[in-house]
């Protein structure tokens, strides 16, 4: 099958990530990948792609000064974009998150080329604007098909709309080699780590944890915490961090290609974000046999964590009760025992063969024109 991959660029994220393990497993299984981004090539990529993907960088990224330049703008990205995949000739196209899903639906009107689009987000919780969700109204319907990561974004695309979707989540891809294990092959040691990972932004509730932890902090003396990740609020979080006084206690190592060799250190994984699509982080720390805390936020956690299984779910953004489970936790090192013992069976439940499956059904409909979601 000949496929053309659609995506803004192959920076670090969950997105990125998913669409480089989608192309990777095709081109191994022989396929045909033309892989579209719109940067322009210069900053690399930040995932590895296999050798027989042809990647073709745009250079149609960028921000524009102000509304009359942005649509000129999009027009041109627009007719740059289909003439790229025109001359890819798929047999079907994939494009991931929205406002790149929309370019590439009005990009490839009228070529007969089938559509299946990707929501990375939370359209609900994640405003596009109101230009572009006008676009996304009247785009999405002309797609094969919408894939979504979680059944609250399904419910939100379903309601009142002729949109054909489906869940497909992503899949759970140990990394160099590592195999899934609650035992992690930690040393043992007076001291424990708390960690958490993700892009220092706002939705990421990073500030909810760090005041969630100086609440507990001074009842766990052994105890430190972790942040990994790169972003514009690291200045502003680290100042919290110190007001709370946990200078000594809180570190941001920025950035890592290898999560799963720094989440072996660890002893207990937080998610604290105000909302997600669908958390990779939960996933990449039940590899390592972590357990995990999340905020039940919308939409991602609680279809991936089983309660009291293999982690524990507190409601959204309520620091006080962040705090007493994860002071329940690091306090309990048999509960955390337990709980690790079951999160490998993450890749069981989204293993990749599984989750390829499911894409591979709706691409093959896709080209005999068979509506499947």
């Amino acid at each position: 099958m000949r496929l053309t991959l659609i995506i803004y660029s192959l920076s670090a994220g969950g997105a990125e990530r998913v669409m480089s393990i989608l192309a990777n497993y095709w081109a191994e299984k022989g396929w045909q990948i033309t892989l579209l981004t719109f940067d322009n090539g210069t900053d690399g990529n930040f995932f590895n792609l296999h050798q027989n993907i042809t990647h073709r960088p745009l250079g149609i990224a960028g921000k524009s000064p102000n509304v009359v330049k942005g649509a000129i703008n999009n027009i041109k990205r627009i007719w740059i974009l289909r003439r790229a995949i025109k001359k890819s000739a798929p047999d079907s196209i994939v494009s991931f998150v929205s406002r790149t899903n929309i370019l590439v639906l009005l990009a490839s009107f009228g070529l007969k080329f089938p559509v299946v689009i990707s929501e990375r987000s939370v359209p609900s919780h994640r405003s596009i604007g109101r230009t572009w969700n006008f676009l996304r109204r009247w785009c999405y319907p002309r797609s094969f098909c919408l894939i979504v990561q979680s059944q609250g974004v399904l419910a939100y695309f379903s309601e009142g709309s002729n949109i054909r979707s489906q869940v497909i989540p992503n899949p759970v891809v140990a990394s160099n080699g590592h195999t899934p294990s609650s035992d992690r092959g930690k040393l043992p040691s007076e001291k424990k780590l708390l960690m958490s990972m993700g892009r220092l932004i706002e939705v990421k509730g990073f500030d909810l944890l760090l005041k969630a932890f100086a609440k507990i902090s001074p009842k766990h003396p052994d105890w430190s915490l972790v942040i990994w990740g790169e972003g514009p609020q690291r200045a502003s979080l680290e100042k919290l961090r110190d007001d709370l006084g946990l200078t000594d206690k809180v570190q941001f190592p920025g950035f890592t290609k290898s999560p799963h060799e720094a989440m072996k250190q660890a002893d207990l994984f937080v998610l604290s974000s105000r909302w997600e699509g669908f958390p990779n982080v939960v996933c990449e720390a039940f590899i390592c046999g972590l357990p995990v805390i999340s905020f039940d936020c919308p939409f991602g956690p609680r279809e991936i964590i089983r309660e009291n299984i293999d982690g524990i779910l507190v409601p959204p953004e309520d620091v006080d009760a962040l705090a007493a489970a994860t002071d329940s936790l690091m306090s309990d090192e048999e509960t955390r025992n337990r709980l690790a013992k079951h999160a490998p069976e993450v890749v069981e439940r989204f293993n990749l063969e599984k989750v390829m499956g499911m894409w591979e059904k709706v691409l093959t409909d896709s080209v005999k024109g068979k509506v499947s979601c």
